[in-house]
């Protein structure tokens, strides 16, 4: 797993490539990288799935540690380009109402936005 960091004005966005499984931790975690970004005072968290592959119950567990850490500090985590495959697993693990997901960076940024809080 391969994670880019990047921010869009008070929102980071994780472009995530390749399966995100115990196996193909190299290095930080999924929820190292998102504490990270708390620590920082980062509390708007985007997840790009579009290069994912492939996720574990390691990696769910990643997301969800990753959505209980943004949540107890106030914020919001959302997710984009999710591959219907991907998609799958979290309809059957019920988290797709929890941390929704957007066709596009552009239309999740928008539902950030238009989520009138003082996040």
């Amino acid at each position: 797993m391969k994670v880019s960091i990047r921010k869009q004005d008070e929102i980071v966005i994780f472009d995530i490539e390749g399966d995100i499984t115990r196996i193909q931790i190299t290095g930080a975690t999924l929820h190292q990288l998102v504490k990270d970004q708390l620590d920082l005072g980062n509390i708007k968290i985007l997840l790009n799935f579009e290069k994912v592959g492939f996720i574990d119950s390691f990696g769910v567990g990643e997301i969800v540690s990753s959505f209980i850490s943004i949540k107890n500090m106030g914020g919001m985590l959302l997710r984009a380009k999710t591959a219907r495959k991907i998609q799958m697993i979290f309809e059957v693990t019920m988290l797709d109402p929890i941390i929704p997901n957007h066709e596009s960076i552009e239309m999740a940024l928008e539902s950030f936005r238009s989520q009138n809080t003082d996040l």
